[in-house]
């Protein structure tokens, strides 16, 4: 297996040598044990070896739908939700979004940082981050969970397994009571993210780890 200049770096950071043991992966479920047998500043070569069982994943697919943010505010949601288990994650334009649309290269670093993310989490799966859409055309199977403060709902008494999850947060000055009508009409689930009103990138994040404290 022959790795380009930015995995070859990636070693480097890492402080290995000719000769060391590591785990690899394809960022989609599959994992194995390799040895290093050439490492230079551009490439590197690896032996594989044997596949291994990496950690778990949620029993189906589980979906981040987010609002466009401004700044890096989406570089720390698309991290944070690598970690905490998200298959993809769908950006969204909404009334009240921080942006209309985002630059191809911008997109590129998000899905980069989906795989940084997936390294230093040892998880094998890397999420697919999807250009942005708007809400009126986001489509979901299964169940889908929109944070909305003031809301009775709570994730932990609806969350169902059988099919796959979604889950949705707004903007900084959250969806309008007509977006949050529109989905609910068409089978979301209003859920509460406790008596605070939060941030647009602590919202998801929240609704997350919730979702991965059940242990699923």
């Amino acid at each position: 297996m022959t790795l380009g200049p930015r995995e070859a770096r990636h070693l480097h950071v890492l402080r290995l040598r000719v000769g060391d043991v590591l785990r690899v992966f394809d960022g989609q479920g599959a994992e194995a044990g390799a040895e290093i047998m050439e490492l230079e500043a551009g490439h590197a070569v690896l032996i594989l070896g044997a596949a291994v069982s990496g950690a778990a994943e949620t029993p189906f697919p589980l979906t981040l739908a987010v609002a466009l943010l401004k700044g890096d505010k989406l570089s720390d949601v698309v991290r944070a939700a690598t970690e905490l288990g998200v298959a993809r994650v769908q950006l969204l334009v909404t009334a009240r979004a921080d942006a209309r649309e985002i630059g191809a290269q911008k997109l590129m670093r998000l899905q980069r940082v989906a795989e940084e993310a997936s390294k230093q989490s040892r998880r094998a799966v890397v999420p697919e981050v999807l250009t942005p859409i708007a809400l009126a055309d986001f489509c979901w199977d299964g169940q889908l969970f929109v944070a909305q403060p003031g809301s009775a709902g709570r994730i932990m008494n609806l969350l169902d397994w059988s099919a796959p999850v979604n889950v949705l947060t707004g903007p900084e000055g959250g969806l309008t009571d007509a977006e949050v009508a529109g989905l609910i009409e068409r089978g979301a689930y209003e859920v509460t993210l406790g008596p605070r009103i939060l941030r647009a990138e602590t919202a998801p994040v929240a609704l997350l780890g919730a979702i991965a404290a059940a242990g699923e």
